[in-house]
């Protein structure tokens, strides 16, 4: 799968599917030599923003952004990606103090339930991964500067039902999704299916609408970018002919009456009795 490619499918997903907005491309990179000319960098202006506001300079700017440590004044995602050195201890604080649940005790099973992916060799090959990797470049898939790693695609609930479809129709990789309201388009967006190949549903968080002007009816999907080929070969296809399409088709009821509700049958009965009177 080349560049070009991507690019085709990006284009043919947006169209198909009638998303509001584009597709991300998501590429994570190990040095500062791998951003592009073409990539804004927020820091070489003497800004920073969000993660999130990266994606949506993607997606509905159609900018290309880049973004490291240097750049995010999210500190706790950089923390979560590795792109800088905290200990779990200070996450947890940070945490605490933002007030997010209950106790620290919350904040503690919280973060438990992030390091388990850590676990064993293959967690330990992701968290290698992780530390291997300074900060991504986002781009509208369609133009994208660099081979995705992951992408985030978003729009409302039918546009996921018909990724959820996709990626399940044969049943290899099925979406499985825990869900906390915070993080959400960066961490299951974008960084959980490049680190485990396994596509996330996305419930956009409280920073992702506080900042990124992420809608009340937006809802995400991160994919794989090694899963997005065969996605892209099974959308629609799953139920055949009963498939609900884009535009969605909805079952149209049959069979009714007059005697649906208490006001249409009054003023049928008026109707016919006139009719009759006149007859």
């Amino acid at each position: 799968m080349n560049l070009e490619k991507f690019h085709t499918l990006g284009e043919e997903l947006y169209t198909k599917l009638h998303l509001p907005t584009y597709p991300v491309s998501i590429t994570y990179i190990k040095n500062e030599s791998e951003i592009p000319e073409q990539a804004m960098r927020p820091s070489a202006v003497g800004q920073k923003m969000a993660l999130c506001q990266a994606f949506t300079n993607a997606r509905s700017w159609g900018m290309h952004t880049a973004m490291t440590e240097e750049d995010n004044f999210c500190v706790p995602s950089s923390a979560m990606h590795k792109w800088i050195d905290v200990t779990d201890e200070e996450f947890v604080e940070s945490q605490v103090r933002q007030g997010w649940h209950i106790n620290r005790e919350a904040e503690m099973n919280r973060i438990g339930v992030f390091n388990h992916l850590f676990a064993g060799k293959d967690g330990q090959a992701r968290l290698q991964t992780m530390k291997s990797r300074i900060g991504f470049v986002a781009s509208p898939l369609h133009q994208a500067l660099l081979m995705p790693d992951t992408v985030l695609v978003f729009g409302n609930g039918v546009h996921m039902t018909h990724l959820v479809q996709a990626l399940c129709f044969d049943y290899t990789v099925p979406v499985f999704s825990g869900f906390e309201g915070f993080g959400e388009s960066c961490a299951k967006g974008g960084l959980l299916p490049f680190v485990t190949g396994q596509p996330q549903l996305v419930l956009p968080g409280m920073g992702d609408r506080a900042f990124a002007g992420i809608t009340p009816d937006e809802l995400a999907m991160g994919i794989p970018a090694s899963l997005f080929p065969s996605m892209m070969g099974h959308l629609f296809k799953s139920g055949g002919f009963m498939n609900i399409g884009m535009p969605f088709k909805t079952m149209m009821p049959s069979g009714m009456t007059e005697s649906i509700t208490p006001g249409f049958g009054y003023l049928r009965e008026r109707a016919n009795k006139r009719k009759e009177a006149k007859g």
